[in-house]
């Protein structure tokens, strides 16, 4: 499902989808989007933030509210408060505009690869501090508390936190989590990291300038 207000943008990248073997349906704001979402069910939604008539935030909001559905962000504004509030609501990923449809098409098949392998078999639980993790339920708690996070997010955490305290670079986030073998999209780490921080903590993720990120605390 793409979800875009510039008709140029939408027939664009559905144009391109089409070609890459998808089964493509556009709408071009957020009332009629998420009124198809419901009666379509897509596997994976592209959305714009800025939609006429219900914005993309509220969009996605009401398009998670049955199932998850993952959804990959368009965003014009490249502010780190809107990309964090994308990813609150639900949102898998982001891209910014303007974009290249070969890099929109191997984020959507990223996505989806993720997606596929949480149905999988799952290892035992992980504790980190007072950060419990259950990959079969694919629940995070922080003490007693529920915490929500995105499927990106926890794949994150799950991908830090079973290297056993070992720095881990940007570019292997990118390639493990969101399956980028090119390097670009180095932005995308730093912010679910901090939206990571946000939800769980900042004292849970540790920064090593120039290298990349670890977790430490493995209990």
């Amino acid at each position: 499902m793409v979800i875009e207000v510039e008709a140029t943008i939408a027939g664009a990248v559905a144009a391109r989808l089409r070609s890459e073997g998808f089964d493509v349906e556009v709408a071009a704001d957020g009332i009629s989007g998420v009124d198809l979402c419901g009666r379509v069910r897509p596997d994976l939604v592209v959305l714009d933030l800025m939609l006429p008539l219900l914005d993309g935030l509220e969009a996605c909001r009401r398009i998670q509210r049955e199932r998850h559905v993952p959804v990959i962000m368009l965003t014009a504004r490249d502010s780190e408060a809107d990309l964090l509030t994308g990813l609150a609501v639900g949102a898998d990923d982001y891209i910014t505009k303007p974009f290249s449809p070969r890099e929109l098409v191997a984020r959507i098949h990223a996505v989806l690869r993720r997606s596929d392998a949480a149905t999988g078999p799952a290892p035992q639980q992980l504790a980190l501090g007072n950060v419990h993790v259950d990959p079969a339920t694919r629940r995070v708690h922080r003490g007693d508390e529920e915490i929500h996070l995105t499927p990106t997010e926890f794949d994150l955490l799950w991908c830090l936190g079973t290297a056993g305290g070992a720095v881990l670079s940007r570019e292997r986030l990118l390639a493990d989590v969101w399956g980028y073998r090119d390097g670009s999209g180095a932005r995308t780490v730093d912010t679910h990291i901090r939206s990571l921080r946000r939800k769980l903590g900042d004292e849970l993720v540790r920064t090593v300038h120039g290298v990349g990120y670890a977790i430490d605390v493995v209990v």
